[in-house]
C-alpha cells in the first residue's frame, strides 16, 4: 500500500493552513489546534519544514511560521520530501539497490516508471492548488493534467 507518513500528512495540513493566509504567520499551536494534532509533534514537523527551506520562523510576540516561498512555487512533493526524504515505492528505486533480487528482478523497470509517474504528479500539484477551494474538482476532472499523468 502506498501511504504518506503521519508527519507528511501533518506537514501538508500545516503548509495548506499557512497558504490560506499567506500574509500572516501562525504559531505551532495555532496550526495544531484546529486539526487536533499534538503540539509537540506539530512543532517538530514545522522545524523540519524550516530546515528544508519551505517555511521561515520568527521569534517574539508576533512570531511564528510562514511560507518560505510562494505557495504556487511549492509542490506537494517538496513538502513530502522535506519530511520523509526522497519518494520511493520499493527498495530498488533507491540509489542503494537494497534488494537481493535487484539483478534478476523482472518488475524493477515497470515499478520505476510507476514511481516516476507518481512523483511527477506530486511535483505538479502546488500548495496553492491544494489550498484552493476547487482543488477537489480539479483532481476529479479527467482533463486535469496531474490526474492524467498517473
Amino acid at each position: 500500500m502506498l501511504r504518506l507518513s503521519k508527519k507528511a500528512d501533518y506537514a501538508l495540513m500545516a503548509v495548506k493552513h499557512l497558504a490560506e493566509k499567506p500574509s500572516t504567520s501562525a504559531s505551532a499551536r495555532e496550526i495544531a489546534e484546529p486539526y487536533d494534532i499534538p503540539l509537540e509533534l506539530m512543532a517538530k514537523v514545522l522545524q523540519r519544514l524550516v530546515r528544508g527551506g519551505l517555511l521561515v520562523s520568527t521569534q517574539g510576540t508576533r512570531g511564528g511560521y510562514a511560507l518560505g516561498r510562494p505557495a504556487a512555487a511549492m509542490s506537494v512533493a517538496d513538502v513530502i520530501e522535506a519530511i520523509d526524504g526522497p519518494f520511493t515505492i520499493t527498495a530498488c528505486t533507491t540509489a542503494k539497490h537494497d534488494c537481493d533480487q535487484y539483478t534478476k528482478c523482472s518488475i524493477r523497470d515497470p515499478l520505476w516508471l510507476i514511481r516516476e509517474r507518481i512523483a511527477a504528479t506530486l511535483e505538479h500539484v502546488t500548495i496553492a492548488e491544494l489550498a484552493a477551494d476547487d482543488m477537489g474538482r480539479g483532481l476529479s476532472d479527467p482533463g486535469y493534467t496531474a490526474h492524467a499523468a498517473v
